[in-house]
């Protein structure tokens, strides 16, 4: 990919949103209203990129709840892309999926191209990801859906494979138009010695680095409290520990909106 197509972010920018027709309505009963989702973020950022540090960090405090007490649940993931690898140092945790993600937002949002780092906010909001009051801003300004109440059951049919299956009810309704439920595993705590590139001499730490996503269960014309099940299966990695791990679901349409998300945590024992 030629290198003029994409830019590496410091701080300033602002938020920007993109607002297509939603095809999903939230069951919004006094019940729901008090157990409303997370707000989803997402980050693409490079351990190639100099300016992405900074907003892996700007991630982690957030996820910590670190960013201020007025700022409703988030769930983070960070997505590591690969176009940066060609300055010298290979992003470890860098994959083109990732970029083919990027890419569908970019399209979504309407914006112009690709960068680093930058977050996108319930898939509808987008910032430069070291921008923390623009990052506030959107996770504030991000509409409120009912948690999922899915129900999940962990198995390790091999040492090398993690298998869940979930079970309950997406509390949103879903029209004709449909939409996909994801589930993503991530790993945090992560450090890495970066002896090369634009970050070289650095000692770069990521959390909530996505390891894998997939697809749980395609929905349509689906009521908000009808149950749904569905299993997925993860090739886990050498030092794979469940402690540092964790799960988020979410539903999105075919806007990249998101309508509804859960987090679970890996047992111990698995």
């Amino acid at each position: 990919m030629a290198p003029r197509l994409f830019s590496c972010f410091g701080r300033g920018g602002g938020a920007s949103s993109s607002s297509p027709e939603a095809n999903a309505t939230a069951d919004l009963t006094a019940e729901e209203l008090r157990r409303r989702c997370p707000v989803l973020v997402e980050l693409f950022s490079s351990q190639g990129c100099g300016t992405s540090p900074e907003a892996d960090a700007v991630l982690s405090r957030l996820g910590r709840g670190d960013l201020g007490e007025d700022l409703p649940p988030v769930a983070v993931l960070g997505f590591h892309v690969e176009y940066w690898d060609y300055r010298g140092w290979r992003d470890p945790f860098g994959s083109s999926i990732w970029t083919v993600r990027q890419k569908a937002y970019v399209e979504s949002l309407r914006l112009d191209t690709l960068y680093t780092p930058q977050v996108v906010v319930h898939g509808r909001a987008q910032c430069i990801g070291t921008d923390i009051d623009a990052i506030a801003s959107a996770v504030r300004s991000a509409p409120r859906f009912p948690s999922p109440t899915m129900q999940a059951t962990f198995q390790k049919p091999a040492p090398e494979t993690l298998q869940v299956a979930f079970t309950g009810a997406l509390r949103t309704t879903v029209d004709g138009s449909g939409a996909n439920v994801m589930v993503a595993l991530y790993e945090s705590s992560l450090i890495t010695n970066c002896d090369k590139g634009e970050n070289k001499g650095r000692v770069l730490s990521n959390d909530y680095v996505v390891r894998h996503l997939e697809k749980l269960v395609s929905v349509k014309d689906m009521s908000a409290k009808k149950n749904l099940s569905g299993s997925v299966q993860f090739t886990l990695w050498e030092g794979f520990n469940s402690a540092k791990c964790g799960l988020i679901l979410f539903v999105q349409n075919s806007s990249l909106q998101t309508f509804g998300v859960q987090h679970f945590r890996i047992p111990d024992t698995i």
